[in-house]
């Protein structure tokens, strides 16, 4: 059983026991959040597609940490004016357990 569901704005391929790395929410860790904007839910060889989201279905996942990512490099560049510019960044990342689907 799958699910693809939506967390910030961006969507998420989870089953049961995934760990996946989103965009920082607020929260301690351990605490338990659920979502609730399930967008595809696939069991066995039934599956349900939501106009936009499917109903009483929602997603319980717990926090496992919070963390900074990989450094992402952002260069600015001229040509035949020798302007270069680089700026790096390290996006915050929250790492999710899925709990459950249901």
């Amino acid at each position: 059983m799958f699910a693809i569901v939506e967390i910030q704005g961006k969507q998420y391929r989870v089953a049961a026991r995934d760990v996946i790395d989103a965009s920082y929410i607020e929260g301690k860790v351990g605490s338990s959040l659920t979502f609730d904007r399930v967008l595809l839910v696939s069991e066995d060889k039934k599956t349900k597609i939501g106009t936009p989201t499917v109903k009483g279905v929602e997603v319980r996942a717990k926090i496992v940490s919070q963390e900074k990512g990989e450094k992402i490099n952002v260069r600015r560049f001229k040509s035949k004016v020798r302007y270069r510019k680089s700026r790096g960044f390290r996006p915050l990342l929250t790492k999710l357990e899925i709990v459950s689907i249901g």
